[in-house]
């Protein structure tokens, strides 16, 4: 078996299309052995910021044989009345290099059998390659040089290499050789004798090639400089992601700044330090920020001074401008900068940020009567949600909106539980991240994003495929995912009404919105239960109470009972239309009937739906007795349409859980 190494040398990538090309490296390549039928084990995608790298291991060195049936002339073409071939058989023959005796007919044609001899590995490699090459993508590709290709960068050297071989390719404007390049201040010129040395030798270089042993590296270094101070770091994904797309060979380097920038906001200066400046922050093991940081360098040598000076000059620049912003913002309070938000438009149509916050206002003092809070601070956290995104530090750092408006709540002589909610109303920021835990921080974020969606909605700019005005999708999810994880009981449907109605533009777009939130529940609540289930629950509108819905779920997720199935199902089937008459006891006939009437009136929910669920299947001998004694559609009218009646009784208990012929 056989390992091929391919490496395209570059001038430093853009680090985003880095994990991109890694991508659709990895995916090119499997889908090329897999269509060409050669076996390996494993492609592994590598990449810095100056080489994109591909070893496939355990690769055999041809396509295996393979026989291949072909279709020729009809029979009458190709033999004659004789039994002998024709010009036109001999031509199919010749043409497929068989003899007369392997030709064989069938359906009144005539085939032959192929030996098809499988291809070199190497010759398939040197043939696909730049072509897999050629098919990558990525944002703000041009040309270089002379060249009519477009490629995210200039090719500085091609290295392809099968064992001890070299494949001769072409990328773009550059021949192949078996030579590669360290390190921009290390060894250059290395020859690579087989792939097996490859990452050694460029480590020998001062590159480490594989990305995921770069990020451990990473990872490591930080923490033993973080350890030397007592102190620990909190580096996110996305940053350390970049960091290892932007070094070769990392150092860490720790510098620090004055104590005086600790005064401004906490998340200020993490800002400037992280995505800014790409610094990992310190903090304390109780989570305070402190005065250091750790740099990650691509640098080769011992002399760090230079490099501390250099960051530190940067860094003290940004945290200047900071301290100056803070202090002019906190010369008055932050009620104070209300009134500015008069001057700033929310939305086209949907007035200015002043007026997005006189409805939230509104709508925050609706939700909290429905859930039974009263709590003046509510009210103080909507009057003063968006004030902060008329201070200069916000314009500097808007990512910030929340955070700085809770700090200088906080200097401002707020009471806590505003400071709290100014900051918690913009939760979750993404996905992953944490969800408002103080009620002022739920209920002003659910006014606030429910007007944001309601506004788009209104305004013609529903999201529509990679389209999402103002993210409304995500804020929808925030809304979601707020409610479910502290089980909070809102009727969203009521929400969403009062929001509409406040609006400066009238719109019939409750039932678009309602529909909207339902989507956006089933697409997150798919990943932990099945698709069918979740859209049979939302036979009941779901925004009427969205606990309710999980609940539901969770119950129907449970449920394992076939003959529970069956009988709502036939049930369904039989009432297709709706009806309308009452139950009469004086009516039932039968003992079924009567049974039957009983059990469904011994059914009551009375909070848990496992149990109402296990009440549902205990009837299910009843239910079943009734079909095998009962003539549903009974020639006397009024036994039928009482008979019809009791059916949809017993409809109306399986359709409060769930639309069973959804299941």
């Amino acid at each position: 078996m056989s390992k091929y190494l391919f490496e395209v040398g570059v001038e430093e990538l853009p680090y985003k299309f880095i994990p991109m090309a890694i991508n659709q490296l990895q995916q090119g390549f499997e889908k090329f052995l897999d269509e060409n039928n050669i076996k390996y084990d494993n492609v592994k995608v590598m990449a810095t910021p100056r080489r994109l790298a591909v070893i496939v291991s355990n690769l055999a060195s041809s396509q295996p044989d393979s026989e291949k049936i072909v279709k020729g002339p009809i029979v009458k073409v190709a033999y004659d009345e004789q039994g002998n071939l024709t010009k036109a058989g001999e031509g199919f023959a010749n043409k497929n290099g068989v003899s007369k005796q392997e030709l064989y007919t069938e359906d009144n044609y005539v085939y032959a059998k192929i030996s098809v001899k499988g291809k070199n590995t190497k010759d398939l490699l040197q043939e696909n390659v730049p072509h897999i090459f050629s098919k990558l993508q990525g944002p703000h590709f041009m040309r270089w040089g002379n060249n009519d290709v477009k490629f995210s960068r200039p090719i500085r050297w091609v290295l392809s290499i099968l064992d001890c071989e070299e494949v001769p390719i072409k990328i773009i404007d550059k021949e192949s050789s078996n030579i590669t390049n360290g390190h921009r201040f290390s060894t250059q010129n290395i020859e690579i004798h087989n792939p097996d040395e490859y990452i050694e030798r460029l480590r020998e270089a001062k590159v480490i090639v594989d990305q995921d042993e770069r990020k451990a590296k990473i990872l490591e270094l930080t923490k033993i400089e973080a350890d030397k101070l007592n102190a620990v770091t909190k580096i996110s994904e996305d940053l350390l992601e970049e960091v290892t797309f932007i070094t070769e060979y990392p150092v860490a380097v720790t510098c620090d700044f004055d104590m005086a920038y600790l005064t401004i906001p906490q998340e200020v200066a993490v800002t400037v330090m992280e995505t800014h400046q790409r610094y990992f922050a310190l903090y304390t093991k109780e989570g305070k920020l402190i005065n250091k940081f750790v740099t990650i360098t691509n640098y080769i040598g011992n002399e760090y001074e230079n490099i501390k000076a250099g960051n530190l000059r940067v860094i003290k620049a940004r945290l200047d401008d900071a301290v100056f912003f803070f202090n002019e913002d906190t010369k008055k309070p932050l009620s104070a900068y209300v009134e500015s938000l008069k001057g700033m438009t929310f939305q086209k149509g949907m007035g200015s940020v002043y007026d997005k916050t006189q409805r939230i206002i509104k709508l925050a003092e609706k939700i909290s009567l429905a859930l039974g809070i009263n709590k003046p601070s509510i009210k103080r956290t909507a009057e003063l949600c968006k004030a902060d995104l008329a201070t200069n530090l916000v314009f500097e750092f808007t990512e910030l909106q929340g955070f700085i408006g809770a700090d200088y709540a906080r200097v401002s002589g707020e009471e806590e539980g505003v400071q709290n909610g100014i900051r918690e109303h913009y939760f979750p920021l993404n996905a992953d991240s944490e969800t408002a835990k103080t009620p002022e921080g739920q209920i002003v974020g659910i006014a606030d994003k429910i007007d944001t969606i309601c506004a788009v909605f209104a305004a013609g700019k529903k999201p529509t495929g990679s389209s999402d005005p103002l993210g409304v999708r995500r804020a929808a999810l925030g809304i979601i995912k707020t409610i479910l994880e502290h089980n909070i009981k809102l009727n969203l449907s009521d929400v969403i009404r009062n929001a509409i109605e406040l609006l400066p533009v009238k719109a019939d777009i409750q039932a678009d919105v309602e529909e909207f939130f339902v989507q956006r529940l089933i697409i997150f609540l798919n990943s932990d239960y099945q698709k069918n289930i979740l859209d049979a629950c939302a036979v009941n509108n779901p925004c009427k109470d969205l606990c309710d819905y999980l609940l539901r779920v969770k119950a129907v997720s449970n449920l394992n009972n076939e003959k529970l199935n069956e009988n709502a199902n036939r049930i369904l089937r039989i009432l297709k239309e709706n009806v309308t008459e009452t139950i009469s006891e004086e009516l039932f006939v039968l003992p079924a009937e009567k049974e039957l009437y009983k059990e469904i009136q011994g059914i009551s929910f009375s909070g848990d739906y496992q149990e109402y669920l296990s009440d549902l299947i205990k009837i299910n001998p009843a239910v079943t007795k009734f079909f095998e004694d009962v003539l549903v559609m009974d020639k006397d009218e009024k036994i039928k349409n009482n008979r019809l009646a009791l059916l949809n009784s017993l409809k109306n208990k399986y359709i409060m859980l769930t639309d069973f012929s959804k299941l």
